[in-house]
C-alpha cells in the first residue's frame, strides 16, 4: 500500500504542472527491482529463471529487472535487437512459432544460449542454416502437451493451437533433431499457459514436464540438460491485492526437484506478467461522463489504443479513482455518486472498454482513474496509432541508487 501511495502522489504531482487531461504509464521501477531480486532468491539452485521480454520491452524496466535474471526470453528478431543493444553478453533463449531464416540467422550471430525449436520443419531449415555457417545450434523442442494444466486465462496446449509439436508427434522431431549434424538437442520447452494462478496446479504440471523428460531419458537412451517450463504464473486481476503465493510455491517446487530432477537437469522459467504486471499503472483522466440508455460512460483521455489486454480478454481491469478538486471550468462540474459505471476510451469504437458495470462511490470529470496491475501487456500488445491520439506520457518512479 505505500508503494501504491507513491505511485498515487507522483500521478497527482504530475497533474498539478500541466494544463491538458493527464493520461501516462507509470512504472515503479524501485519496487520491481525488489520484486525481482526476491523472485530469484528464492527459487532453487537448480532453476534459472529469465524475463520474458514480450511482456513489458520498455528499456527502462530491462536494465531494472537485468541484475536478477539469468538472461532474457524473446520471440523475435526485434525483441533480440533489443535486448542485444542493451545487453551484450547476456543469456538469450529465442522463442516463438513463425521465425524466419533471417531471425533464426540472427539468433546465431548473436550467440543465443537456446533456441525454441516448434515444428520439424523449422529443425530442418535451423539445421541448414547453422551448417552454411559451420557451427551447431543448441535447441529445446517444444512441446504441445497433451496434460496441460487448468485454470489459467489462456491455453498454449492441450487443444489444437499453432503452438510446438503434438506430444503424439515428438518422437519424430526427437529423432530427426538427434540425426542432424548442426543441431545440439539440450532438451524439451513446455510453455502451455498464460496467466495461471493455481499454485498448485501450476505445480502440478512441472511435475508433468520433469515426467515427460526423464521417460524421453529412458527411451532414447540419452540425458537431456535443460528443461523449459516457460512462463504462465498468473495475476489475479479481479483482486489486485491478492498475489500468487510464490514463497509458497517456490518451497514446494524445491521439494519436488528433490524428489524428481537428476542433477544434471537445469529448469528454467520465462516470466514476464509475475514480473512486471503489478509494478506498472495507466492513469487516464475523465473527460466525460454521460447516461446511454441507463447506462453511466465515463470517457476517458486514453483506452484501449494504449491498454489493449481488458477489451482482449473481455474482463473488467481493476482501477481506483484519484479525486482531483481543482476545477476550472465557470459551470457545474459532471459527476456520479454510488453509480454502475463503465469506463471508455475516446476511440470511435464500442469495443473501447475498459471496465463494464462497475461500481464507483464517486466520478466527476477530471477525476484520474488508475488501472493497476498494468505493467505487463500493457502498452507493448495496443494498436497505439488508432486514430492517431497522442501517446501517452511514460513516468519512471525510482530513486537514486
Amino acid at each position: 500500500m505505500e508503494r501504491l501511495n507513491t505511485v498515487i502522489q507522483a500521478i497527482i504531482e504530475r497533474k498539478a504542472k500541466q494544463q491538458g487531461p493527464l493520461c501516462a504509464y507509470v512504472y515503479d521501477l524501485d519496487n520491481l527491482r525488489v520484486h525481482t531480486a526476491s523472485l530469484s532468491a528464492s527459487l532453487p539452485p537448480s532453476v534459472r529463471l529469465f524475463y520474458a521480454v514480450k511482456a513489458n520491452a520498455d528499456e527502462r524496466i530491462l536494465k531494472t529487472v537485468a541484475p536478477y535474471v539469468t538472461g532474457f526470453e524473446v520471440a523475435s528478431g526485434g525483441e533480440l535487437q533489443k535486448v542485444r543493444r542493451l545487453f551484450a553478453d547476456s543469456p538469450v533463449i529465442f522463442g516463438g512459432p513463425g521465425k524466419t531464416d533471417e531471425e533464426l540467422a540472427a539468433a546465431i550471430e548473436e550467440r543465443v544460449a537456446l533456441i525454441h525449436v516448434e515444428s520439424v520443419w523449422e529443425l530442418q531449415r535451423l539445421n541448414w542454416i547453422a551448417a552454411r555457417r559451420q557451427t551447431t545450434v543448441r535447441v529445446l523442442l517444444r512441446v504441445n502437451l497433451r496434460q496441460a494444466a487448468s485454470g489459467a486465462t489462456l491455453h498454449m496446449a492441450g487443444k489444437p493451437t499453432q503452438f510446438g509439436i503434438d506430444e503424439q508427434h515428438i518422437a519424430e522431431a526427437i529423432h530427426t533433431a538427434l540425426t542432424l549434424p548442426s543441431i545440439d538437442l539440450q532438451g524439451f520447452h513446455f510453455h502451455s499457459m498464460s496467466n495461471h494462478t493455481d499454485e498448485q496446479a501450476h505445480l502440478s504440471f512441472i511435475e508433468t514436464c520433469l515426467s515427460f523428460v526423464a521417460q524421453a531419458e529412458t527411451t532414447y537412451g540419452r540425458r537431456f540438460s535443460v528443461v523449459n517450463v516457460g512462463g504462465g504464473v498468473g495475476v489475479h486481476y479481479n483482486e489486485p491485492d491478492r498475489q500468487f503465493r510464490w514463497n509458497w510455491f517456490s518451497k514446494e517446487l524445491n521439494l519436488l526437484l528433490r524428489r524428481q530432477a537428476p542433477p544434471h537437469w537445469t529448469v528454467i522459467f520465462e516470466l514476464g506478467r509475475f514480473i512486471a504486471a503489478h509494478n506498472g499503472y495507466y492513469a487516464a483522466e475523465v473527460l466525460d461522463l454521460k447516461t446511454n440508455y441507463g447506462t453511466h460512460f465515463a470517457i476517458i483521455r486514453g483506452g484501449t489504443h494504449h491498454l489493449r489486454l481488458p477489451a482482449a480478454w473481455k474482463m473488467n481491469h481493476p482501477f481506483l479513482v484519484i479525486p482531483i478538486d481543482e476545477w476550472p471550468y465557470p459551470f457545474n462540474r459532471p459527476s456520479l455518486h454510488n453509480q454502475r459505471v463503465t469506463l471508455a476510451g475516446e476511440l470511435c469504437t464500442p469495443n473501447d472498454i475498459l471496465a463494464r458495470d462497475v461500481p464507483c462511490a464517486r466520478l466527476r470529470v477530471g477525476d484520474i482513474v488508475l488501472f493497476r496491475c498494468a505493467g505487463a501487456y500493457g502498452w507493448d500488445i495496443s494498436h497505439h496509432d488508432f486514430l492517431s491520439h497522442p501517446h501517452p506520457e511514460f513516468i519512471y518512479l525510482e530513486s537514486s541508487m
